[in-house]
């Protein structure tokens, strides 16, 4: 999630909705200008017992974002206390019980941002070496309870967290249990961002089968593949989902504006503390009757913390957010960039990929965001089959579309060599998920601390 550093006092009061709707006109960028963000969170856990550290303890969450400074990374704080950390690789931040985030800088090819990846899990091996901290690839905490897990200091997630359950029944577990994998990319126009949103979010389920990885709760199987998924059906339907309207004639900035300002708010920062807005109106907001802040109307630095608030499954800022996929080990941190980037930011390869998928009605690509999480590849997809029978075609295309990119290593290698994991994933129909409960069942003998071995960076 977003880590909010300071206000901006120089930033625009808003007059009028249209300085929404151009909000997201300010990130098209001409083709050769476009970039891949990827964001990718851990578990942490202590090697000796595989506890949850908290922040303030000896070798914790605090003393391991400072003994990361030595390879060059900043403090960031809220207040007096560190909770993130800037540098040339981008950011690290905390999600809400810890979970460490590394949001990537925004660069020109995958193995740049495979190289910014191995860089940043290099450092925290060191670092975990020294602190007896480790940490875990997986899209949800296999055995740990919400109690069990600590909070972090952060004025939002305070706010949140107290919010969570009056709108939904797995939203702590949301914050407090999950880890994912995101990437970020670029568009050219409105016309291009609607046809990539359109794509992108009729595939997010391909994308959450391919990388699902999360089938244990506390300790046995749960009975899903992506249990990460599916809490998302069940954290706050205000700012969740599958857009419909994305789908509709006339989608564009304005329809995704006005979409954002009826998610409820949770926050308004001012003056480095957090002001409790949960379930207000940005409406309201702009007419200047919030009544947590009667009579003040927001800021552009306002809007733009309230858009980091919707969640659903494709998200528009001034880039296009990847939502839909688990966390995972190093070579899925370089395969699902490699996946987007295939099918978004080759022409051919968009219209190949809007081909697949164009027919599909809104209730078609529900029951498919629905049927995924327990069952992955195996979903039954519009007009029969299952979801695999399809992503041998979308991998085609993804590579077809980074051979054309033809963004090359020193070596004279493509992009493409990073979707071999999900080739692989396809030939034996098998996603993680499923390995990890084939040797929970089989070798591990039910012995679930097996997967700190298997899982851990």
């Amino acid at each position: 999630m977003t880590t909010k550093t300071v206000s901006d006092s120089n930033a625009p009061m808003i007059e009028s909705v249209d300085q929404l709707y151009a909000s997201f006109a300010r990130g098209e960028k001409p083709a050769e200008r476009w970039r891949i963000g990827t964001e990718h969170e851990k578990f942490v856990y202590r090697t000796a017992d595989h506890r949850a550290p908290s922040y303030g303890e000896p070798g914790g969450i605090r003393d391991l974002l400072a003994a990361l400074e030595q390879f060059g990374w900043r403090p960031v704080f809220e207040g007096d206390t560190v909770i993130a950390l800037s540098g040339a690789d981008g950011s690290v931040s905390l999600e809400p019980a810890g979970q460490f985030e590394l949001s990537g800088a925004p660069l020109d090819n995958l193995h740049e941002t495979c190289a910014e990846t191995g860089r940043h899990l290099k450092q925290c091996k060191a670092v975990g070496e020294t602190l007896g901290i480790g940490f875990l690839g997986l899209g949800m905490w296999p055995d740990k309870t919400r109690d069990a897990l600590p909070r972090m200091p952060k004025g939002r997630y305070g706010i949140m967290l107290n919010h969570m359950p009056r709108v939904g029944s797995l939203g702590l577990d949301m914050m407090l249990r999950t880890c994912t994998i995101q990437t970020n990319l670029d568009y050219a126009s409105e016309s291009d961002m609607a046809k990539k949103f359109r794509v992108s979010l009729a595939l997010q389920p391909l994308a959450t089968a391919l990388f699902a990885n999360s089938p244990f709760t506390e300790g046995k199987p749960n009975g899903f593949l992506s249990y990460r998924s599916h809490i998302w059906s069940d954290t706050d339907p205000h700012r969740t989902g599958m857009l419909p309207f994305v789908f509709e004639d006339g989608f564009g900035y304005e329809r995704y504006a006005e979409y954002a300002l009826d998610v409820p708010m949770y926050f308004v920062y001012r003056e480095g503390r957090y002001i409790d807005a949960a379930g207000l109106s940005f409406r309201d907001f702009l007419a200047g009757k919030l009544s947590v802040l009667p009579g003040e109307r927001p800021t552009m630095d306002d809007w733009n913390d309230h858009l980091s608030t919707a969640f659903p499954e494709v998200r528009l800022k001034t880039f296009l957010e990847m939502r839909g996929a688990d966390g995972g080990p190093w070579d899925s941190i370089c395969a699902l960039p490699a996946l987007w980037v295939g099918l978004l930011y080759d022409g051919t390869a968009l219209d190949a990929a809007w081909d697949v998928v164009k027919d599909w009605t809104m209730e078609e690509r529900e029951a498919l965001r629905t049927a995924v999480p327990r069952l992955a590849l195996d979903a039954p997809i519009p007009g029969g089959g299952i979801l695999r029978d399809i992503a041998g075609e979308v991998l085609d295309i993804a590579t077809a579309g980074l051979t054309a990119r033809a963004r090359l290593n020193g070596a004279g290698d493509s992009e493409a060599g990073f979707l071999d994991p999900l080739r692989e994933i396809v030939r034996s129909g098998k996603v993680p998920a499923q390995r990890l409960l084939d040797r929970y069942h089989g070798e591990w003998g039910g012995d679930l601390s097996r997967i700190y071995d298997e899982m851990s960076f």
